[in-house]
């Protein structure tokens, strides 16, 4: 609780609000650690994201993981094309700390890697929901979309998982 009035006080005295400007800032909440939670997007357990719009989903790795790996040196992705499964491997994110698979969210068909990420993987620590996307998708099964988090239930999730460790 301290934590969190003083980060809302340190907010207001910098005048960091998502509300007085919302052009520039998506709307936001804060877990414990400070992780950055994003409303509209969905979250899997295993700390990937997906911004679902038209016939496309956006896919990448949550603030709180590339928090937890730290300085991410390298990423490998898939080519465009390939068929991604729920659950099931579709890369890997190489920190300075540690080497992560990255699982998919949902299934589809790759439509579209971030090419950026070849050469500054660094994107995935700076701006991981915007620059540091990974690959967008074609779902082929719009309703897994509705067994992923919600940004209050990954909130909690990634809350209660720093807790036990």
């Amino acid at each position: 609780m301290a934590l969190r009035m003083w980060a809302s006080s340190t907010a207001n005295a910098l005048k960091l609000s998502s509300a007085s400007r919302p052009h520039l800032l998506p709307p936001f909440s804060f877990s414990r650690c400070l992780s950055t939670v994003l409303d509209g997007l969905k979250y899997a357990e295993s700390h990937e994201w997906v911004k679902h719009e038209g016939s496309v989903a956006t896919i990448g790795i949550t603030d709180h993981a590339q928090g937890h790996l730290g300085e991410v040196v390298f990423v490998e992705l898939p080519e465009a094309g390939v068929t991604v499964s729920k659950s099931s491997w579709f890369g890997a994110v190489e920190s300075v700390k540690a080497s992560s698979d990255i699982n998919s969210p949902i299934s589809g068909e790759v439509v579209e890697v971030n090419k950026k990420l070849t050469e500054k993987p660094g994107l995935v620590n700076s701006s991981p929901y915007e620059d540091g996307w990974m690959i967008k998708v074609k779902p082929s099964d719009p309703s897994e979309l509705e067994s992923l988090l919600g940004p209050k239930e990954y909130t909690k999730f990634c809350e209660e998982e720093d807790a036990s460790h």
